[in-house]
């Protein structure tokens, strides 16, 4: 049975409403939690059957504030692209990808964003991927994906929102399944905050259930294009 690894930077962000789609599916997961006492990431073996690769809070890949484990997870990242194996990167874990297939990250302040993606590919996500989602996005930095990668949805600014390397690795620039409690524990989990989060947290509030619908279609996309719901080939 395949068992997809999931690495967490922070104690507030996890997969949120993602574990619904996961668990319902019979899809199993295991968190990795390196930041804590003990914590590890996974063996590169591990990675087989598939890596999330989490947001950060206040955590950055672009040289200011960089998590203390990007190295490693960029070549983990890498271990997982050379294995062909499903990558989801969300938030951070888009820039870490970016690292990972060539790319990179740029330097941006910590922000909180809630605004609307828009599909640029009508093949997206096996077809799957809403004309307009909305993007939600909690963090430091921003990915620059390399120039093989394909731009699935865009931000009102044009900038990538989702992307696809090969055929099942994506960069999801904000969280798809984000919950308004874990915006509020990220907030209290770091002394560095985004600036007046007040407004922003109403965006999130009022999208929620916009959010939820989203994700039904964009996780049939991407557990279909990751094959999850295929058994281990043997050997």
């Amino acid at each position: 049975m395949k068992l997809v690894s999931v690495i967490q930077h922070t104690s507030s962000e996890y997969l949120g409403l993602i574990e619904d789609h996961l668990e319902g599916r019979g899809i199993r997961f295991r968190y990795f939690r390196p930041f804590t006492e003990g914590g590890t990431l996974p063996l590169r073996d591990a990675v087989r059957d598939g890596l999330i690769l989490l947001g950060g809070g206040v955590w950055g890949a672009a040289g200011t504030r960089d998590v203390p484990t990007l190295r490693e997870e960029v070549s983990l990242a890498h271990a997982a692209l050379m294995f062909e194996s499903p990558v989801i990167g969300i938030g951070l874990g888009a820039q870490i990808l970016a690292l990972a297939a060539g790319g990179g990250a740029t330097p941006a302040p910590l922000e909180f964003e809630v605004t609307v993606a828009r599909r640029v590919d009508d093949n997206a996500l096996n077809g799957y991927l809403p004309r307009e989602y909305p993007l939600a996005l909690y963090g430091r930095d921003r990915p620059l994906p390399p120039a093989h990668a394909k731009v699935l949805a865009v931000d009102p600014g044009r900038v990538p929102a989702l992307w696809q390397i090969g055929a099942c690795a994506f960069g999801f620039a904000g969280h798809p399944g984000l919950k308004v409690a874990m915006v509020e524990d990220l907030i209290m989990e770091f002394a560095e905050a985004p600036p007046q989060p007040g407004a922003e947290l109403a965006k999130l509030r009022a999208a929620s259930r916009a959010m939820e619908d989203a994700l039904v279609p964009i996780m049939t996309g991407v557990v279909q294009a990751a094959n999850w719901m295929q058994p281990r080939a043997a050997g």
